[in-house]
């Protein structure tokens, strides 16, 4: 069977990376971390949450690099809130915003409603300029359901944008055959996902990248600059803040990767695939 590295054109024994920067719009620090990863550092994908309250001020920047919508159902921060943009009384938490937990949405979303917003977001980051370039979803509360992922894969498929799927240990705690039924649909989207630990050092990371198996692997990290905003909004401002120094630092994530002989790309290359 042809391999998804030879349909892009490489080699069947190509290592291939998408090095995605995650939660665009988020908040400020996170807008100027991104989009430093994306200019001078590693990143050669990211993906906006269109719903935060800095969503808009991300497509106030953006020049054409390659961005997705990151799909949001949640909004998991206590004392920073966002929600629907569309009417959607189900996916309302007790406090006005998105719920917190992913069990909260699976237990009270209507599915009319999720998939009303959902593609309201890509419409949306669309109207704001955005050449959409895959679909991802915020805390995987899409993928992991089965009734969920059906609206994930339709959009996909009506959209005609690649998908990211769990990876890793979350793969094996789905249920359903999830990478089976995409793949029958005919959707596109990588071999393999990986998340770094916290506090990967660039030695350990050049490491891993060396051990890559052929194929296509995507690379999710959450870069942010260090502020008091961001601070203030999580706890987990210091892993946010270690991503943004492994993607812009010296060297960068693309110059490690190219060191351990794996080629970087983006999303777009799969997108044009999803649309032949």
């Amino acid at each position: 069977m042809v391999t998804l590295s030879e349909r892009l054109g490489y080699g069947a024994d190509a290592r291939l990376l998408i090095v995605n920067a995650d939660e665009l719009g988020y908040c400020h620090a996170a807008n100027v971390g991104v989009y430093e990863a994306l200019h001078s550092g590693g990143a050669s994908s990211a993906s906006l949450m269109v719903p935060c309250p800095w969503g808009r001020e991300a497509s106030a920047r953006y020049r054409g690099e390659d961005v997705g919508v990151h799909l949001t159902l949640n909004a998991e921060q206590e004392l920073y809130r966002w929600g629907p943009i569309t009417h959607a009384p189900s996916l309302l938490g007790g406090d006005g915003g998105f719920p917190a937990t992913v069990e909260d949405v699976w237990d009270h979303a209507d599915l009319d409603e999720t998939r009303r917003e959902c593609r309201a977001q890509i419409e949306r980051a669309i109207l704001w300029g955005f050449d959409v370039s895959h679909l991802d979803a915020h805390l995987t509360t899409l993928q992991l359901r089965p009734e969920f992922f059906d609206i994930y894969l339709e959009l996909a498929l009506e959209f005609q944008l690649p998908m990211r799927l769990a990876g890793g240990t979350l793969a094996t705690l789905i249920g359903f055959p999830a990478t089976e039924l995409a793949r029958d649909a005919g959707a596109i989207f990588s071999d393999r996902s990986i998340t770094l630990s916290e506090g990967t050092t660039v030695r350990e990371l050049e490491t891993i990248l060396a051990g890559l198996d052929p194929g296509v692997t995507e690379l999710h990290l959450r870069p942010a600059v260090d502020s008091p905003e961001l601070r203030a909004l999580t706890r987990d401002w210091p892993s946010r803040v270690a991503d943004h120094r492994l993607l812009c630092g010296t060297p960068n994530l693309r110059q490690v990767a190219e060191r351990a002989g794996v080629s970087v790309i983006g999303f777009r290359a799969l997108r044009n695939l999803a649309r032949a």
